[in-house]
């Protein structure tokens, strides 16, 4: 079987396809990487709203988180993109300005990270609850505001608790960059696709892609895994 397949198509040159492989998958790393720390920054202040904020800010941080539980992900990056830049357009030629095309990769990173903030919300307001309260209350004896209790308190406390989280959150990242094949996005599945069906090479170019997926995520879990030791140094381990 393996004498069949012609693995000079994976050459970095043309007539092969490898390079273009190459830049599909940087391109997804781009979009993951980019979109979760969107989702970090949105799952902070959804867990602040949820926990601290007002009677408003609580309901629509809870309908968000809600609407990205209950709707499957790829429903929401078609409605993200396609609803979304049309209400913008629609929002600009009403000012009188005229409308724009959104940049293909600040539109996936804006969609996977939306996506990721429902999940990301849940993650850290669970971490920061298992923070304990006396560290909190010793904080604010010391007369800290609120803000940098946040800052130099709560966050660093809860991060060893959110890890275990967020470390799967940055697979289901990477993994949901395939998603965005269906919108048009060039990454790395899209260009796969591509690949396969120029030269009917559907077995070696799927493999590859796959072997590419793979790899990103044992780098992936090797990091993670020194970064959460590194996050949990002087913890008393659970027995």
């Amino acid at each position: 079987m393996l004498e069949s397949i012609d693995f000079s198509l994976l050459a970095l040159d043309a007539p092969g396809w490898g390079g273009a492989l190459l830049r599909g998958f940087l391109r997804s790393v781009e979009l993951a990487a980019g979109g979760y720390a969107l989702g970090i920054v949105i799952g902070v202040f959804g867990a602040c709203a949820k926990l601290y904020g007002g009677r408003v800010a609580r309901d629509l941080a809870e309908v968000y988180t809600m609407l990205i539980r209950a709707v499957p992900e790829l429903v929401l990056m078609l409605l993200f993109y396609y609803v979304g830049t049309d209400l913008m357009n629609r929002l600009m030629q009403g000012m009188g300005y005229d409308g724009f095309d959104v940049d293909g990769l600040l539109a996936g990173i804006l969609v996977i990270g939306l996506v990721q903030g429902g999940y990301a919300t849940e993650v850290i307001r669970g971490a920061i609850q298992a923070v304990p309260r006396g560290q909190i209350e010793a904080a604010q004896a010391f007369g800290m505001t609120p803000g940098k209790v946040l800052r130099r308190v709560t966050l660093p406390a809860m991060t060893p608790h959110a890890l275990p989280g967020m470390a799967n959150l940055w697979m289901i990242a990477t993994k949901d960059t395939a998603l965005l094949a269906v919108i048009g996005f060039s990454e790395l599945t899209l260009v796969t696709r591509q690949a396969a069906a120029a030269t009917r090479s559907y077995f070696l170019f799927f493999i590859a892609a796959g072997l590419l997926y793979l790899a990103l995520t044992l780098v992936s879990n090797v990091i993670l895994r020194l970064y959460e030791r590194r996050a949990r140094r002087g913890m008393v381990p659970v027995q």
